[in-house]
């Protein structure tokens, strides 16, 4: 069977639907007063893996913690679709984990990955509905475990009672909660959303389930990308935040960042999961802008899902993964309106010995040049080797140019 077949059998067991999708003009991402140390991530399915890898990977960003949705351990796939498919989702055989807690622990410590040690103090949510057919509970189990060996047990909580299908669960839309369909939001009584926000960030303010005081917004994702065209990653040119009024208009915020499911991207199901998953009515009310950045479907990608088998990077779950310098840089630029981080995106073009000399990159064991902290490989060390190289946070270079 080929790459593509499982692939496509992989998005066709996640979700099999086609929908419209409602689009707003493109906007340049805003900078907002958000503290570094206020940045989350939480996801479903697919997207539950990549919150994952961002907690593990970036760690030193993602500091508040996480909200995981039908997911699995890190690297569960080991790159490979099949064992996607089977032991992590269908659970038709063992997931190694103590392999797997190898090879983070090894990437934690040669800068693969940011040291595990920064997740120490950070929360994390887990949710595995007990009739969950696509994701069944003993992957969610072993995550659970696996989070275990980084954090306190009091800093997570595995929610694993909840009579729920393949899905999101919340308390005010979507299907019945034992479906297992598009758009993958269920109607469950239950509010997940509030439940992973109040978890990570304590006490908050009750939810607004009236109008919402707040926007959204439909912004430039390809500007995240070193060579401005993010659908060679499978991601949308496009994607939505909604912001509060109050971080519109400059008090101190949150940032969370959401990521949806396969074939849950709003090119498929519209506005379902970035409006009615129920992290703004919690939003609106606790100051915090919540990112929904977008996948598409490719003939790779046939499921629009978030890399987490490695369909188009090898480097998926690491720092320097493609789809994971967007999301960071995304991140970097919206806490850059806070002042204990004024960065903007800088640029040099130039050789890498220069970068190399410069500290903008570094040689690696292989003799090769890569990028500062995003080690995002940039080629040979020669002085005719010319790269673009970018700095959008203190520290962190990535490979492209600035907007």
């Amino acid at each position: 069977m080929t790459i593509l077949i499982r692939a496509r059998h992989l998005a066709g067991i996640l979700i099999g639907f086609l929908g419209t999708s409602a689009f707003a003009a493109v906007v340049v991402l805003p900078k907002y007063n958000v503290s570094v140390n206020e940045v989350s991530v939480s996801g479903f399915s697919s997207g539950a893996h990549m919150a994952a890898q961002m907690h593990f990977a970036y760690s030193k960003t993602v500091k508040k913690g996480a909200g995981i949705i039908a997911g699995g351990p890190v690297y569960c796939s080991q790159g490979n679709v099949a064992i996607s498919v089977g032991p992590c989702m269908a659970n038709t055989g063992s997931r190694n984990l103590p392999y797997l807690m190898s090879v983070v622990n090894t990437w934690s410590g040669n800068g693969y990955i940011d040291p595990t040690s920064n997740m120490a103090a950070s929360k994390v949510y887990l949710l595995s509905g007990t009739i969950d057919s696509t994701v069944r509970q003993p992957v969610m189990d072993d995550l659970k475990t696996m989070y275990g060996a980084y954090l306190p047990a009091a800093n997570i909580y595995y929610k694993n009672n909840l009579a729920a299908e393949h899905s999101i669960p919340t308390d005010f839309f979507g299907n019945g909660c034992a479906i297992n369909g598009s758009p993958y939001v269920n109607n469950c009584n239950f509010d997940t959303a509030g439940e992973i926000l109040k978890w990570i960030y304590g006490p908050l303010n009750p939810k607004n389930a009236g109008t919402l005081s707040g926007s959204f917004i439909n912004f430039d994702q390809s500007v995240f990308w070193g060579n401005f065209n993010p659908n060679f990653y499978s991601m949308a040119n496009s994607g939505y935040a909604y912001v509060p009024a109050s971080c519109a208009g400059g008090q101190p915020c949150r940032l969370h960042v959401a990521f949806h499911g396969c074939l849950q991207s709003a090119s498929v199901v519209g506005s379902a999961f970035y409006q009615n998953a129920g992290y703004n009515r919690w939003a609106d009310t606790n100051n915090i802008v919540v990112l929904y950045p977008q996948t598409i479907v490719t003939a790779n990608n046939p499921g629009g899902c978030w890399d987490w088998w490695g369909y188009e990077d090898v480097n998926f779950p690491a720092k320097s993964g493609g789809q994971m310098v967007a999301i960071k840089t995304m991140i970097d630029k919206v806490v850059s309106g806070n002042a204990a981080a004024p960065f903007t995106c800088s640029h040099w073009y130039a050789s890498n010995v220069s970068h190399v000399s410069a500290g903008r990159a570094y040689i690696g064991a292989d003799g090769q040049v890569y990028a500062k902290n995003s080690n995002q490989y940039l080629g040979y060390y020669m002085v005719t080797a010319y790269t673009d190289v970018r700095q959008t946070s203190a520290g962190y270079f990535a490979y492209g140019s600035c907007s």
